[in-house]
């Protein structure tokens, strides 16, 4: 004997629930794929980077005042106008000078075998105390 419970329904297929599905599998396989190291290689701690030589350079900054040069050797020494001055030395150097003229430019030496660190310690020294036309010289 049929019992009879009422109209029967048709099946129908969860769309909202398979995709939900759909996006979590995708999901897993990007996370999954983006974290593969290739096998046997050492990962890489440093940009394999090789910084590029000037073909041109400007020979004059502007036509106000000379600009205030800033050497930074191999070592990390630093030479102001051609004479060694130490990091103090630079910093008040560079505070008279934006206390006087305060848009005078500034040229930064650098030895190419300098540490990049030393070259934007003096970046920031100029920085900090508003000068702000600053110049790296290269040769060509």
């Amino acid at each position: 004997m049929r019992i009879n419970l009422g109209e029967e329904e048709t099946p129908e297929i969860g769309l909202i629930a398979l995709i939900d599905c759909i996006f979590f599998l995708l999901m897993f396989f990007m996370v999954a794929t983006s974290f593969k190291q290739p096998v046997g290689e050492k990962p890489q701690k440093e940009l394999p980077v090789t910084l590029p030589s000037a073909q041109m350079s400007l020979d004059r900054i502007g036509a106000g005042a000379a600009p205030l040069t800033i050497g930074v050797d191999k070592h990390g020494k630093l030479y102001l106008d051609g004479s060694a001055v130490s990091v103090q030395g630079l910093h008040d150097r560079l505070k008279r000078e934006a206390a006087s003229t305060p848009g005078r430019p500034i040229r930064i030496d650098g030895d190419e075998m300098a540490r990049y660190q030393d070259i934007v310690h003096v970046l920031d020294l100029c920085q900090f105390e508003g000068l702000t036309k600053i110049s790296m010289h290269t040769r060509r």
